[in-house]
């Protein structure tokens, strides 16, 4: 069954360079980024660890976990890491899930359920399905899907602006328009009523059409 935004994400208990650990017990209350690599020692996937590594610190300030997922042995995945390090220059710091029997890819519908054979027989082709990036909330729920093809990089700079988004409309009931960057106007979303935003906004806002209205994004 495909997993959808607002669905629980698929709890799990997995080996990983940090250890055994159980999904939804390691995110405790905070937000975490699940991402998938369909092959140790793949390229493109590569630049991405690194490039994640490199930004763990940007996104533990907004109180989000950081756990990868390659269709490799816990050995492989550290093996990796000294060349991600080497080529990257950032070491990866996060746990990185060994699925070498593909239970999470298909628990998270990353790969047809009928998928089989050992890790170190199947090619990055036959897994290149597993290239997703899972956004979860304190509640366990999915708050962003993407599946990228294997030959294109992955933009987390993007993940961290929708990361953004998402906490701001938590907090303070407000979307983001297109192209949103941290410190544009946002929207007071259409549940909120004028009465309510001028408890909340007293300073104003533009009114573009009754459900359109810009407000200075709150701190």
């Amino acid at each position: 069954m495909s997993l959808r935004i607002g669905d629980e994400a698929p709890d799990f208990t997995a080996d990983t360079t940090e250890g055994k650990l159980n999904f939804h017990q390691w995110i405790g209350d905070g937000w975490a980024v699940l991402f998938s690599h369909p092959k140790d020692f793949t390229p493109v996937c590569t630049t991405e660890l690194g490039y994640m590594a490199g930004l763990t610190q940007e996104f533990a300030k907004r109180n989000c976990k950081v756990i990868g997922l390659s269709i490799d042995s816990v050995e492989d995945h550290r093996n990796w890491k000294k060349d991600i390090e080497e080529t990257q220059g950032h070491a990866v710091s996060y746990p990185m899930i060994a699925d070498t029997d593909m239970a999470v890819a298909k628990l998270y519908d990353m790969i047809h359920p009928n998928a089989s054979g050992p890790a170190k027989g199947r090619t990055a082709a036959d897994n290149q399905t597993i290239r997703s990036v899972f956004v979860v909330g304190p509640d366990k729920k999915i708050k962003l899907t993407m599946t990228y093809p294997m030959t294109t990089g992955r933009n987390f700079n993007e993940v961290l602006r929708v990361l953004d988004s998402m906490q701001l409309t938590a907090k303070h009931q407000v979307a983001t328009p297109v192209n949103w960057k941290n410190g544009d106007k946002v929207i007071i979303v259409p549940s909120v009523s004028d009465e309510k935003a001028k408890e909340k906004y007293p300073q104003g806002w533009e009114t573009k059409k009754p459900y359109l209205r810009l407000v200075d994004q709150p701190k």
